[in-house]
């Protein structure tokens, strides 16, 4: 121990440089600090034992509860903050916040569920920890706040109290490059010294007999941060159990990290925002008659910031193929599977790995041929669904000389459901061949680590691990059960190597169970198969999805599983395929996509609530919700749609304010002002499908509130401020929002908004005079209203000196994506400035072209640009409307798959955020897109469009038909083919009436010849044929 000693003898007391703490507020007095909360949550302040305290409820509604003061810092290059809390209550996001002094850029520091103890605790947070939260504030560094803020926002909500006392700011040293440390150890071996493990050359080591307990001692020189170590050792020299220690004096140390069952080789320990001037490793036992560590390298914080950033470190020092594409700088897609309405989902990756639900573990396959392991990385894959659009989906491996093929899907319904999946190996070469699946079971999830919403990605902790031989138990739960017995299964710790880094160990790893405190334990099955040429095996295994564990018995696991696949897509069948649409081979993608999104937005549901999505966004957003309705509608769902209304609608608040989300935390409370409009519509769409007055009537309360709350907010922007020159835009809107995600650094008076209030107001009058309620007090408000909203873009435009409709008043910006809205739902085509909207679109279309061709640089774009397919359609643009349409569905990924993520990037393997995937309020708008195509309501004369976007090359041969389109006017069936001589429309007798009639608008681009209707002459006005009645003929000759 001489080395050691000798090196703690040396040490200085204390930290040189230390800087004294600034004492912010030490809470004597708390006059300065104020009680702020959202709407319906409670919050109360109160003085206890020279700290401060909040009581706080949340009523059942989300938001958040806090206490903020004015107080004015100014920020030293670097820095810490220390206070004290204490509290009680259910798990919620504590929130640590500092704003300029206009409140609009803010910073702050955001721990989820946080449960605080009873006692003091201390919390430090370093500048490098406060991140920019929001603002309109171009740099983004932390030089000066103005108030302090300590909020509770609800994760689980309920009633609490936390209490804060203490609050002091140190500035720290600049850090300065630490160079290499001074190592010691407690003994050596001759000529293999301690400075051997930091030297940097792995081809000399230190060493030291295993007989005993060997310390081995870096001294960095003072104290610095780190976020990990990577050991490397000598071969068969590794210590198998040892500890990691670290001190700033030499006298208290603190054990960071275990390790039990070490493997040799290279030992990466993850160890977080760690501090210290001194790490001690403690080898206890080893592998050998010596220990020989070749090299210790000191991880910065990056490398440890979380667990997905160790394993992101890890994967650029492994073989590709070795983690998943997502943690290896590579792009991953996914799908859905689930059942409808189920309140659980799996994730099905692109490379065949299985999450089996929201946050869990993924089974990801490999194949073993001899000692060859074959992973994602080695094989091409296709994809598939079964039928082309059922959410059945599959990858398809082709390797050398093998054939994968794996599926998967749910069974069950929301109440109880399994996830299964299907793994058929098949010997694609001209020989025999001995070929193993390995079944890994990874604490990785399906979603990637680049996607950080709500549900983050990434490493999905396993701590324990144990086969019984007939059920796989993770953390003590079961959570899968093969269909067909393994060869062989084994389980394995972090420390002693990951289970797909020992598949092909001789002999094969034993241990059935195991329990690892790292968190990152895996397992695998192994089922080894003897395969003449051409012949495969099927084996799979169930999951509990929703519910209890599975119980299947099967002696023929691959007739069970046929079966079960059947059944399950005849269920699926029945759903999709309400509505039918023929199309020639050109078109059949796009509708099998029609019901593929169908599906994932079913999927997308927890029981009755709507959602974009079932990782990052698990909640109701009223906008998608209302949205995605009308897709449901006309596909013929309208019990989902009104389950929708039911759920949602006694969520408004009960000044009648509508929250934008709703999830199980309850109503949120941020004001975005298109929400309000948005319940009404969905009211009223409910109504117009459904045609149930009494769930209308049981609505109404809702609805007069909600435009009783939209006039408060319209009059709140009819004040004198808003008659001068500068500020006439804004005139009679709503009230600026954060609703357009555009707008989120800082609310704008948004376009978007107030076309969907206008959309209320019209909806609302229609409603109250479908009750035989008096309808005056709301149609004076809509038109009000409407007044102002197009003197509102008349003052913008010419204050902005634009000649387009621009997306929020002040701004004069170029978003024709949320215009889209003002054509439908909102139905002012026509009252709208005609050179203004021509002119949005028409630069919509030129940009879109640049982009398209390569004659525009871009990165990524959101697929809610389908919305524009359907205002082409609706500007007479069918052409411009296709070649949207193939750009759009090119860009499905993978192809195969039908769906589209939030977000689209022009390289498709570069990493980045892409929200849900499939995210359902794309497909929703993708949905009403397409069935634009087909047909549309025109609100201003209440008849339908029918066939206005449907590519004219689709009509040769057997044609177009589509059959039981829903509609406000009832069912919608017509077929519409052409051959050389003429254009032929059948429309069906299926009850259908429309005020306005049918109308047809002429594909081609020469004038239509003689038509008849029904055998009778009929006539053309401005490319369009007035069909009134429902059964017609229409026979149009070609010229």
């Amino acid at each position: 121990m001489k080395g050691v000693l000798a090196a703690l003898a040396l040490l200085v007391a204390g930290a040189a440089g230390a800087h004294e703490a600034r004492v912010l507020d030490d809470f004597a007095d708390t006059s300065a600090w104020q009680a702020v909360a959202s709407d319906q949550v409670s919050a109360t302040l109160r003085r206890a034992d020279g700290a401060l305290c909040l009581a706080y409820d949340f009523n059942g509604v989300s938001g958040y509860a806090g206490i903020r003061r004015a107080l004015a810092i100014d920020y030293p290059h670097d820095y810490e903050f220390d206070f004290r809390v204490r509290g009680k209550g259910p798990p919620n996001a504590f929130q640590f916040k500092l704003a300029d002094a206009s409140g609009e850029n803010v910073w702050w520091v955001e721990r989820p569920n946080t449960t605080f103890a009873a006692d003091w605790q201390p919390v430090r947070y370093k500048r490098r920890q406060i991140a920019f939260a929001w603002g309109p504030a171009k740099d983004k560094t932390l030089v000066r706040s103005d108030s302090v803020e300590f909020t509770i926002y609800a994760n689980q909500g309920g009633a609490g109290e936390f209490c804060v006392d203490a609050l002091t700011l140190r500035e720290r040293d600049p850090p300065l490059p630490f160079g290499t440390p001074t190592a010691s150890a407690s003994s050596s071996l001759r000529g293999a010294p301690a400075t051997f493990a930091v030297d940097g050359d792995t081809a000399s080591a230190w060493r030291a007999v295993t007989s005993r307990e060997v310390q081995l001692l870096l001294d960095f020189g003072r104290v610095r941060e780190f976020g990990g170590l990577t050991l490397r050792w000598a071969p068969d020299q590794a210590a198998t159990r040892y500890a990691v220690e670290v001190s700033d004096d030499a006298k208290t140390w603190r054990t960071l990290r275990e390790v039990k069952g070490g493997d040799g080789g290279d030992d990466a320990l993850l160890l977080t925002e760690s501090e210290a001037r001194l790490v001690r490793l403690r080898l206890l036992a080893g592998q050998g008659a010596t220990f020989g560590l070749r090299d210790v390298a000191v991880e910065d914080l990056a490398f440890g910031a979380n667990p997905n950033a160790f394993f992101q470190a890890l994967a650029k020092r492994e073989p590709r193929g070795r983690y998943p594409r997502g943690f290896s700088g590579e792009q991953s897609y996914w799908t859905l599977v689930g059942v409808d309405g189920g309140r659980d989902s799996g994730l099905f990756g692109e490379d065949g790995a299985i999450e089996l639900s929201r946050g869990g573990l993924s089974v990801e396959p490999f194949v073993l041929d001899g000692a060859h392991v074959a992973s994602w990385a080695d094989v091409r894959i296709a994809h598939t669904l079964d039928d082309g659009y059922l959410p059945l989906p599959h990858a398809i491996w082709r390797g050398d000389g093998f054939d994968l093929d794996v599926g998967a899907f749910a069974s069950g319904d929301a109440n109880a459901a399994n996830l299964v999946a299907s793994y058929t190996l098949r010997n694609s070469s001209e020989r025999p061949r001995r070929l193993t699946l390995a079944l890994a079971v990874r604490p990785f999830q399906v979603n990637p680590p680049a996607q950080f919403l709500s549900t983050p990605g990434g490493v999905a902790p396993i701590r324990s691990l144990a086969w019984d031989g007939r059920a796989l138990a993770v953390d003590g739960r079961e959570r899968l059960r093969p269909l067909v017995a393994p060869d062989a299964f084994f389980a394995s710790g972090y420390d002693a190597g990951m289970a797909t880094s020992r598949l092909a160990e001789t002999p094969r790893p034993a241990a059935q169970r195991v329990d690892d405190p790292t968190g990152f334990a895996s397992g695998a099955f192994l089922h080894t198969f003897e395969l003449a040429p051409g012949e495969s095996r099927t084996v799979g295994f169930a999951a509990p999805l929703i519910g209890a564990p599975p119980r299947i018995e099967t002696t023929d696991a691959p007739a069970w599983l046929a079966a079960e696949r059947e059944r399950v897509a005849a269920r699926w069948r029945a759903t999709l395929d309400r509505v039918r649409i023929a199309v020639p081979p050109a078109g059949r993608a796009l509708a099998d996509s029609v019901r593929t999104a169908l599906a994932h937005i079913l999927i997308s549901r927890d029981g009755p609530m709507l959602r974009p999505g079932t990782r990052s966004y698990a909640r109701s957003w009223i906008r998608d919700g209302a949205m995605i309705a009308e897709g449901l509608l006309r596909l013929g769902d309208t019990q989902v749609a009104r389950e929708y209304l039911d759920w949602y609608a006694p969520y408004q608040f009960r000044n009648g304010k509508v929250p934008c989300c709703v999830d199980a935390r309850g109503a949120d409370p941020v004001p975005e002002n298109d929400s309000h409009g948005e319940l009404v519509h969905l009211a009223w769409l409910v109504y117009r499908y459904g045609g149930d007055k009494a769930l209308l009537a049981a609505t109404w309360p809702r609805i007069e509130a909600a435009v009783a709350y939209m006039d408060t907010l319209r009059r709140s922007e009819q004040g004198e401020q808003n008659r001068t020159p500068e500020r006439r835009a804004l005139y009679g809107l709503m009230p600026a929002s954060i609703s357009h995600e555009g707008y989120s650094a800082k609310p704008m008076h948004s376009y978007w908004d107030d076309f969907w209030a206008l959309t209320g107001y019209k909806d609302a009058a229609n409603a109250a005079l479908a009750l035989g309620r008096d309808a005056a007090a709301i149609a004076r408000s809509r038109d009000e209203f409407r007044d102002d909203l197009h003197a509102s873009i008349r003052a913008a435009t010419a204050r902005h000196g634009i000649d387009f409709i621009p997306g929020a008043a002040e701004l004069g910006d170029f978003d024709a994506t949320s215009t889209t809205i003002a054509l439908a739902p909102a139905g002012e085509q026509r009252a709208l400035p005609q050179d203004l909207l021509r002119n949005t679109f028409e630069r919509y279309w030129r940009e879109f072209v640049a982009r398209r061709d390569g004659a525009k640089a871009w990165n990524d774009y959101t697929p809610y640009e389908w919305r524009t397919v359907g205002t082409f359609v609706r500007l007479g643009w069918r052409k411009r409307a296709t070649e949207a349409i193939d750009f759009f569905m090119r860009d499905r990924r993978p192809t195969a798959w039908n769906q589209w993520a939030e977000v689209v990037g022009r390289d498709p393997r570069e990493v980045r955020f892409i929200g849900d995937m499939p995210h359902a309020w794309v497909a929703s708008d993708f949905l009403r897109a397409a069935l634009d195509l087909f047909a549309y309501e025109r609100s201003e004369d209440q008849a339908m469009v029918i066939a206005a976007g449907v590519p004219a090359d689709w009509l040769d041969g057997d044609g177009v038909a589509i059959d039981g389109l829903r509609t406000p006017y009832g069912i919608l069936s017509y077929a519409l083919e052409r051959d050389a001589d003429a254009i032929v429309l059948v429309v069906r007798d299926t009850g259908f009436s429309a005020p306005g009639g049918i109308r047809l608008v002429w594909p081609e681009d020469g004038a239509p010849g003689r038509t008849t209707i029904d055998g009778r002459v009929a006539r053309w006005r401005d490319g369009e044929l007035a069909i009134p009645r429902v059964p017609a003929t229409v026979t149009v000759e070609r010229r």
